[in-house]
């Protein structure tokens, strides 16, 4: 898929881009997909298939659970069964966060491209805190980032824009002058609710549909295809929060 997909204006003015982490910093499947079988398995269920569990990431490790449970992208387990699954998803990912995962293509080239054009970098995931740091480092990512805001670290996240507009916050900038960057429907709505303009990467998890139907300024082909579609403002760099 080509980003040049949708028509992309050149963004002037943006300070800061905010990045999801699975399905667009990383590919992750592989780990989450081990620790969600391994927690059902646990609980004497079935296993499933990696494909299936791929289109249940993207709202956090609650939500995963619950569709890894009932088998439904809206379904919701019992409250026992849930807990105990949740419970043993966080036991297993604890040891098999990054064990899987790779960078995609074009993530270092892109990332080192924004920061020499002076632009502020956060990663905002619906990934627990503890799990994005972690996998971030052991990635070799996470020193290109000013922030790193998971899932749990608010009282709501993605889709709700109450996390991108905390990050600007942090980063001193306001929603219009900040990117956000991600792979699903949860980065479309959120950054749109903030008031800000989003790209999408069209090789990650959006819960099985088509991300050409997102409300997206552009669909890129790799974050390498993101900087020079932004002014240069050669901004210094902030201090690491």
């Amino acid at each position: 898929m080509s980003d040049t997909t949708i028509p992309v204006p050149s963004f002037d003015g943006i300070r800061a881009v905010l990045i999801d982490l699975d399905g667009t910093l990383l590919d992750t499947i592989a780990d989450l997909a081990a620790a969600a079988n391994a927690a059902l398995v646990d609980l004497g269920r079935a296993a499933r298939p990696v494909e299936v569990l791929s289109t249940y990431v993207g709202k956090g490790v609650e939500v995963l659970m619950h569709r890894a449970l009932t088998g439904a992208l809206d379904g919701r387990a019992e409250s026992a069964p849930f807990e105990h699954a949740l419970e043993r998803f966080h036991h297993h990912y604890e040891s098999i966060n990054g064990r899987y995962a790779s960078v995609y293509p074009g993530v270092i080239e892109g990332l080192q491209a924004m920061r020499a054009r002076g632009l502020m970098l956060g990663c905002v995931t619906n990934k627990p805190q503890c799990f994005s740091d972690a996998l971030l480092e052991r990635a070799g990512l996470a020193d290109f980032f000013q922030i790193v805001l998971g899932g749990d670290a608010l009282p709501r996240k993605k889709p709700d824009p109450m996390p991108l507009q905390h990050a600007c916050e942090r980063l001193g900038v306001t929603p219009r002058e900040a990117l956000m960057i991600g792979d699903s429907v949860n980065d479309a709505l959120a950054a749109r609710a903030a008031g800000m303009p989003v790209f999408i990467v069209p090789y990650g998890y959006n819960e099985g549909h088509d991300v050409r139907l997102l409300d997206a300024d552009a669909i890129v082909e790799s974050l390498a295809h993101v900087s020079d579609r932004l002014k240069p403002i050669n901004l210094p760099e902030a201090r690491k929060s």
